[in-house]
């Protein structure tokens, strides 16, 4: 359950509330039980931004695949001539 309510917010959203369990970790304030329950939560949102950030990666690859020089851009003759 935890792992889809971190799918359904935002990945700012996510990387805002990791960054929130970070610093409460870092902080050394919680008792046992909670610190396990915020690292947990953390383990998911850390594996969902990963994910997305790897979906997005790919996209652009793709993208960036689309934007090679056609065949005929290495045929063709661009320079100027003087007539």
């Amino acid at each position: 359950m935890a792992e889809s309510k971190s799918l359904r917010i935002a990945y700012g959203e996510a990387l805002a509330e990791l960054e929130s369990i970070v610093a409460v970790l870092e902080s050394n304030t919680l008792e046992l039980e909670e610190s396990l329950a915020r690292y947990e939560r953390g383990v998911v949102l850390l594996g969902s931004l990963q994910k997305r950030l790897g979906a997005a990666e790919q996209q652009v690859d793709v993208l960036m695949g689309e934007l090679v020089a056609a065949p005929d851009d290495d045929v063709q003759d661009t320079t100027l001539t003087k007539a």
